[in-house]
Formats: C-alpha cells, sequence, structure tokens
C-alpha cells in the first residue's frame, strides 16, 4: 500500500489534471507541468514520466498505467480506460473526479468497507462494466483474501441478489436477527457460519434498503457514517447558450415574423427603415 503523502500527491494529480483538461491545456503540457509541482521525495514524478512517454506514443494513459500496478490500482487503471474510450458516455472529468476523492479518501484513511462503497457506487452510477469493473475493484491491498473472494462472488451475483441481502449477511446485524428468531422458535442459536465483513451499522442501513435502489443504500451510507459519495458529473454550459444570447435570438426571430406577416398583407414599407425618416430625440 502507498503512503499517506502519495495518497495526497496522485489527489493533486487527478484534480489539477482535470481543471487544466477543462481549460482547454493539452494533456501532455498539463501532465509536464504538474509533474514539476508535485512532492519530489514521492514516487509519483516519475510515474507522471512514465505517463507523458506513454501519450507520446500511444495517446492514451490507461496503457501506462497498467504497467505500473504497483503505484496505480487496477480500479484506476479501469476507470480512465472506460473514459479513454471512444464513443462512450464516460467522460475523462467525471473520471478524474472519482480518482481524486478517491485518493483523498485514502489518504485520510480508508476502511475496506468504505472504499468498496465508494467503488461500488462509482459503477452504478456511470454504468460501467460490473463483472470487469469488480475484479479490478478485488486486486487491492486494502482487501484481504476474505474481501477479494465476496466480491468476486458480487460480481457474480448482482443483478440476481439485492446488494443489501449480500451486504448485511456478513454483518452481525443478519446474525442477531438469526439468534432472536431461533429463541422465539425454541431452536438452539447457532453462531455465523462465514467471516464478517461489515460493521452492525452497515448491515442495518442494508437491511432498511433491501429491494430499494442501490443509490439509496449508497446515500444512506454516506449520511450516517460518512463514507465519501460520488462526484455527478456537471453538464458543460456552452456560452452559445447564455440567456442574453437566447434573447437576442427570439427577437430576430420576432422581427423575421413581423416581416413575413407584412409580406403577406401585401408588401413591406421599407421607409419604416430608411435613416432619413428616424426623427432625433429633442435637444439634439
Amino acid at each position: 500500500m502507498l503512503d499517506r503523502e502519495e495518497h495526497i500527491e496522485q489527489a493533486h494529480l487527478f484534480r489539477v489534471f482535470g481543471e487544466r483538461m477543462e481549460a482547454g491545456i493539452a494533456s501532455q503540457e498539463a501532465l509536464v507541468s504538474i509533474g514539476q509541482e508535485v512532492l519530489a521525495t514521492t514516487k509519483l514524478p516519475m510515474a507522471i514520466d512514465y505517463l507523458v512517454a506513454e501519450l507520446k506514443l500511444f495517446g492514451t494513459i490507461s496503457t501506462a498505467m497498467s504497467r505500473l500496478p504497483h503505484y496505480f490500482t487496477p480500479f484506476q487503471t479501469f476507470v480512465i480506460d472506460r473514459a479513454e474510450q471512444e464513443g462512450g458516455r464516460f467522460d475523462m472529468r467525471t473520471a478524474l473526479a472519482i480518482l481524486e476523492r478517491e485518493a483523498t479518501y485514502r489518504a485520510a484513511g480508508a476502511t475496506p468497507q468504505g472504499l468498496f462503497f465508494y467503488r461500488f457506487e462509482c459503477l452504478s452510477r456511470n454504468r460501467l462494466d460490473y463483472g470487469q469493473g469488480l475484479d479490478a475493484v478485488a486486486i487491492d491491498d486494502i482487501f484481504d483474501d476474505e474481501w477479494k473472494s465476496w466480491i468476486r462472488t458480487v460480481g457474480r451475483q448482482v443483478g440476481l441478489i439485492d446488494l443489501g441481502d449480500l451486504v448485511c449477511v456478513r454483518s452481525p446485524e443478519y446474525w442477531r436477527l438469526e439468534k432472536r428468531g431461533a429463541l422465539l422458535a425454541g431452536r438452539e442459536a447457532t453462531g455465523p457460519d462465514r467471516v464478517i465483513l461489515f460493521g452492525e451499522k452497515e448491515g442495518r442501513i442494508a437491511r432498511a434498503n433491501r429491494g430499494k435502489d442501490p443509490l439509496f443504500l449508497f446515500s444512506a451510507l454516506q449520511r450516517q457514517l460518512g463514507y465519501p459519495a460520488v462526484p455527478r458529473p456537471t453538464p458543460a454550459t456552452s456560452p452559445t447558450e447564455s440567456p442574453a444570447l437566447l434573447a437576442r435570438r427570439l427577437q430576430r426571430l420576432e422581427l423575421r415574423v413581423k416581416l413575413l406577416e407584412e409580406e403577406a398583407r401585401g408588401g413591406i414599407d421599407l421607409s419604416k427603415f430608411d435613416p432619413k425618416n428616424f426623427q432625433s430625440p429633442p435637444g439634439e
């Protein structure tokens, strides 16, 4: 796992890279300048140099990230790769915002539970491939073998079994309810037969959101437990669609309609447009 300062510098990279791309600066130029800004005591400057070299050769960043698995996680590579695909709806600005927030969360001390929910929501909100996406999610040092096995199981069962059920059954909340049900039925209660991955609070929230849209589950976890929220794409407002310009277009359309109406009545009176007939304001 990377040190805290590496995650902080990665967050800076993704944030500033997105800002400069939005400002119209070329990707290669932006990366070169960011490489000079980040801490030289981290490994990020060397990684950026490799990204720039790959960008010159192939025009992509994800290929370079895939060759640096010790520094960039497979999930980071997966997100950038999907953003670089032509014809896709997933925008590079959104991808960089996602990675920036994840790096910030990891610098603050991420938990396996919080990171899983964050990444799963990224896949859900942006309609990315669950199979490949969850495989990339699982390949991370923050997850132990039990977590990795469970995440791959979720990848096979997502869409068939509710996410709330998959989470609840791996929490103490499920076994508390099982124990209570056994006592009421007069039979002996059994303990958990699988590794507990989530806390009691996650289990209660998951049980309360069974059968609902998973986005409600993510939102509740963010409110109750402070898990990071996934950035949402903000549509860029084109200057050609400003209210003032639309108003001027509407005025021109009204003028054209009036001219057409006059022409239909028998002709356009051009004398109204003769500057000689315009009266000057009093006092001039």
